[in-house]
């Protein structure tokens, strides 16, 4: 436990200088012509300030139509301007119905990014040319190697093409920044990080933070510092553990009989404690507007938790983490 406080303590030090702000996490004095942006922070490396909450795509793309287009415009009128998805989520649809409601209007507002799950280089060529149909844009300013599973699966997509093919579209100026996701296990990650060590060839990384995964298979510990150390751009993404904090998640039909929230925390909590470190940006999954409203609120409320109150949450939480079984969609494999 002295290792995991010394370590949290030293890496949420580092927040100050994520804020725009010259007070850490401070109000946020940018507008445009949508009216008041949320507080942004610095993406790493590239120079490029993100607002400090992103409109997650897979929801947007399983949703109904009506709710996704609601989730869009109350993100824009919230002060949201990063905006995720990827060619998997629902086959295309999410990426579609950004093309329909996001783009046309508000491209020259927002970050966009999205991803590709292709094996090959063959395959990431033709998700990355989907991707600019479906967006209706001519340069999505981050594209990510997606889910990589294993320090094998990272092996496997370098040595089949894939990297090849992004740094050309970057060159083609089709893309403007690289990146790549995970949520399944830190050491992939830690793999990647490790065999573009030379080219420097990344510029953000997508994973799991939140409040449990510090005592549990935690990329926090094992991926965030050595990211960092990099200047690469954190998102984070399953800061509510992909909803296993609630009792029931209605599109994956499930019911979990140990919800963290609001048996432990609540919302609040878990979403302070992601932005109390230092992550560029907290993609956040919302099904209708009234969810998205709910986090923007949040957003504009923030204020940075101290390490005693940081340590604390992880403590309330250490037994269900432990179990492994909120964090479902963490793997041990080799």
């Amino acid at each position: 436990m002295a290792d995991r406080r010394t370590f949290l303590k030293s890496l949420a030090g580092l927040t100050a200088g994520l804020s725009v702000s010259s007070a850490a996490f401070g109000k946020n004095s940018e507008n445009d012509r949508l009216g008041e942006v949320l507080p942004k922070r610095k993406f790493g490396r590239t120079g490029e300030y993100v607002t400090m909450l992103g409109t997650g795509g897979y929801h947007v793309g399983w949703t109904t139509e009506r709710d996704a287009q609601e989730v869009i415009e109350a993100s824009l009128e919230g002060g949201v301007r990063f905006f995720d998805t990827a060619e998997s989520y629902s086959k295309g649809v999410s990426e579609e119905r950004y093309g329909k409601y996001l783009t046309p209007k508000y491209r020259d507002l927002i970050f966009l990014m999205t991803k590709t799950t292709g094996p090959d280089a063959k395959t990431v060529q033709e998700h990355l040319e989907g991707s600019l149909r479906r967006l209706k844009v001519d340069q999505i300013d981050l594209y990510q190697v997606h889910s990589i599973r294993t320090p094998q699966d990272v092996d496997d997509r370098i040595s089949n093409g894939v990297l090849e093919v992004l740094l050309k579209a970057k060159e083609q100026e089709k893309i403007k920044y690289i990146g790549f996701t995970g949520h399944q296990n830190p050491y992939a990650h830690a793999r990647m990080l490790e065999q573009t060590e030379k080219s420097d060839l990344f510029d953000g990384v997508l994973m799991p933070v939140n409040v449990l995964d510090p005592s549990y298979f935690s990329f926090t510990e094992n991926v965030m510092p050595k990211a960092l150390d990099r200047n690469l751009g954190i998102m984070a993404m399953k800061s509510l553990a992909d909803g296993r904090f609630f009792a029931k998640k209605e599109q994956a039909n499930w019911t979990n009989d140990d919800p963290v929230i609001p048996n432990y925390l609540s919302i609040k909590e878990a979403m302070y404690f992601v932005w109390s470190l230092p992550v560029s940006v907290l993609i956040a999954g919302c099904e209708n507007a009234t969810f998205m409203n709910e986090k923007i609120a949040l957003a504009r409320s923030f204020s940075k938790y101290s390490e005693e109150q940081r340590m604390a949450l992880i403590e309330k939480v250490k037994d269900i983490a432990l179990t492994g079984k909120v964090e479902y969609f963490k793997r041990q494999e080799a």
